[in-house]
C-alpha cells in the first residue's frame, strides 16, 4: 500500500482544519485560535516522528535525509542541497508548492503553523538527536527557506 503524498495530506487536512480554525479565531480570538492549532499540530508531527522511527526500527541523518523523498513527492518542494553526511543536512528550499497551496486555499496566514512547524518537531519524535535550524521561510515571505539539520549522538 503506497501512502498519499504529503502534499495531498496537507492539503485534505487543511480543508478540514481550515474551518474549524476559523471557528475558533471568532470564538476565542485569533492568538489563542493559532496557539491552538500551533500545539495541536505540534504534538501530531512528534506522533508522526514516533511513527516513522518505529518503522525503521534504527534512526540515523542518512535515514532521516531519505524520508525527504516524502515530502519532496510530485514537485511538492524544489530544493537545493548544500551538504548531506552523517552529520549534517543542509539545504535551501526554492519552491514551496504548500505555501502555494495553502495561499491558493486562503490560509496563507496559518500556513506556517499547518507545515513549517513541523520539521523541526518531526525529529522530536523520529530523533531527537537531529536538530533543525532555520531562519527564514517562504511560507513567512522570505526569498528562500533555509534548512540546516544537525545530528549529534547524545548521551547514553
Amino acid at each position: 500500500m503506497s501512502e498519499i503524498p504529503t502534499l495531498t495530506k496537507r492539503r485534505l487536512q487543511a480543508q478540514v482544519i481550515g474551518p474549524i480554525h476559523a471557528e475558533m479565531v471568532e470564538q476565542l480570538g485569533e492568538e489563542k485560535a493559532n496557539a491552538i492549532l500551533d500545539a495541536a499540530i505540534r504534538k501530531a508531527a512528534i506522533a508522526e516522528g514516533r511513527y516513522f522511527a518505529e518503522k525503521a526500527g534504527t534512526t540515523s541523518m542518512a535515514d532521516f535525509i531519505k524520508l525527504y523523498e516524502l515530502w519532496t513527492a510530485d514537485g511538492a518542494l524544489e530544493m537545493k542541497v548544500l551538504k548531506a553526511d552523517d552529520e549534517t543536512f543542509d539545504f535551501d528550499i526554492t519552491r514551496c508548492r504548500y505555501a502555494e497551496t495553502y495561499k491558493e486555499m486562503g490560509l496563507g496566514k496559518i500556513g506556517h503553523l499547518l507545515s513549517c512547524n513541523r520539521d523541526g518537531t518531526f525529529c522530536q519524535g523520529y530523533d531527537p538527536n537531529i536538530t533543525l535550524e532555520r531562519k527564514q521561510t517562504i511560507m513567512e515571505g522570505a526569498p528562500c527557506c533555509t534548512f540546516r539539520y544537525r545530528y549529534k549522538a547524545g548521551d547514553q
